[in-house]
């Protein structure tokens, strides 16, 4: 049996921002990825030509921004592109009425204001809120005291009903009320034309990492850990698991013994969301040119109702939307042929004829990934952002857990992964670790091996 000082559990951004740093101080460290790439919720699919982040995408916010510094420092080239926070405006956006009808430039700005103003009053909702109220109920309490007429107040809660499931891939009803505190983006966002998974993989370089590599189980035994795997077993001193929080829901992973009580009670109160992606490409753009997003609100906007034109990358036309919540569930099922359809039918109750046939097309499936199980946390009804924190650990004997799931300042970001794995290794290590010198070593080792 191999010994390591560390075994790490996955190959994502936090096991592999953990594994670099404990590695870069001398310890010796393994990290076992059960898929057969590195970057875990960070996957880019390049066959086409170009990228397509079916995972992962955007930096939400770039000012006072650990990652954003990061990203910096190894010189990864971004794009602007701020549509954070499901915001109603802020950026060119091409808004539709609940019947289908273009809105113009007075009714745009009318229907912003309306969200605004049912926004600001959401705030003191949600601080007066009792435990158990769902954001259902804080919504439902705004808009009742909104003095709309219905057919306004039938727009707006349409439109936090879609925050909810792309911020948290839930259902309203599900989330807490506090759910969508820590939703707030500082500064402008960021995509990455070369594709996100850059990242992982120039921090994993030189790290020792196992590929295909899926634990069983991790077993505490007198000297440390034995960290079983379906390729033989690995033991440690520490481990530190980074794996999604529905692999740890699933039961996939046993422990031995049973997870202590702190960690077992996150797990089983955060909630993991499903958020999938469809891309479609199309033979010409019958969009503005200066658009960000495409959005139908109220009926025309029920099941399809936002686009995102990241045509940028490609350099051909190409419109990105979000099957999440519930309608993330039911989409799983469904073709591939079926989704795009559904969704270019849904474009053409909008422009027409001018929606030409997709020329190719990219639709996602977490909730169904073994290795996943879902897309990232969120917080249902009961649950608090303190669960998050204390499913971090560390525990007995040298037990940690890492990811996004486990950072309550800005959970389901890969900010929050990488926060994490920075954490865990300066808990293991007993000292700070400098995020500059940090990402000074990754360029220094990329240098050496070119010369």
């Amino acid at each position: 049996m191999e010994r390591f000082d560390t075994v790490v559990v996955g190959a994502g951004m936090a096991g592999v921002t953990c594994a670099r740093m404990l590695a870069d101080a001398g310890r010796t460290v393994i990290v076992l990825e059960a898929r057969e790439r590195i970057g875990g919720r960070m996957s880019t699919e390049r066959t086409a030509g170009f990228p397509v982040d079916l995972g992962a995408s955007w930096i939400h916010g770039i000012r006072d921004s650990a990652l954003w510094e990061l990203v910096q420092a190894l010189d990864i080239p971004t794009r602007e592109f701020t549509v954070g926070s499901f915001q109603v405006g802020g950026r060119p956006m091409e808004h539709f009425d609940g019947t289908g009808t273009p809105m113009d430039a007075t009714a745009s700005s009318q229907w912003i204001a309306d969200v605004e103003a049912v926004d600001r009053a959401l705030v003191g909702v949600i601080a007066r809120s009792s435990p158990g109220d769902s954001y259902l109920d804080a919504t439902e309490s705004a808009l009742d005291a909104s003095g709309l007429d219905p057919e306004r107040i039938d727009q707006i809660r349409e439109f936090f009903r879609h925050r909810v499931e792309e911020q948290c891939g839930a259902w309203i009803g599900d989330l807490d009320a506090h759910g969508l505190d820590e939703d707030a983006i500082d500064g402008e966002e960021v995509i990455f034309p070369r594709g996100y998974d850059e990242l992982p993989r120039r921090i994993a370089v030189g790290v020792d990492v196992r590929l295909a590599h899926t634990v069983r189980g991790i077993r505490r035994v007198e000297d440390g850990w034995i960290v079983d795997t379906d390729h033989g077993a690995f033991g440690a001193d520490d481990v530190v698991v980074t794996v999604p929080l529905g692999v740890l829901q699933s039961g996939a992973l046993e422990f031995d013994p049973p997870l202590p009580q702190p960690a077992a009670r996150s797990i089983a109160r955060l909630g993991m969301g499903v958020f999938n992606k469809i891309f479609l490409q199309f033979p010409h753009r019958f969009w503005n040119e200066e658009t960000y997003v495409i959005r139908a609100l109220g009926e025309a906007g029920e099941r399809w109702h936002s686009w995102y034109d990241v045509s940028a990358i490609s350099g051909i036309p190409t419109l990105l939307t979000f099957a999440a919540g519930p309608l993330g569930h039911r989409v799983q099922s469904l073709p591939d042929a079926v989704v795009v359809a559904d969704v270019a039918r849904a474009l053409r109750a909008l422009y027409g004829d001018a929606v030409g046939e997709p020329t190719a097309s990219w639709v996602t499936r977490w909730g169904d990934d073994e290795w996943s199980r879902g897309s990232y946390s969120h917080l249902p009804i009961g649950a608090s952002h303190h669960d998050h924190d204390a499913l971090a650990g560390p525990f007995a004997g040298g037990l940690r857990f890492a990811g996004e799931a486990t950072w309550g300042e800005e959970p389901a970001t890969v900010g929050a992964a990488y926060a994490s794995g920075h954490r865990a290794a300066e808990s293991i290590l007993g000292h700070s670790v400098d995020r500059a010198d940090f990402a000074a070593a990754i360029v220094d080792r990329e240098r050496s091996a070119a010369r």
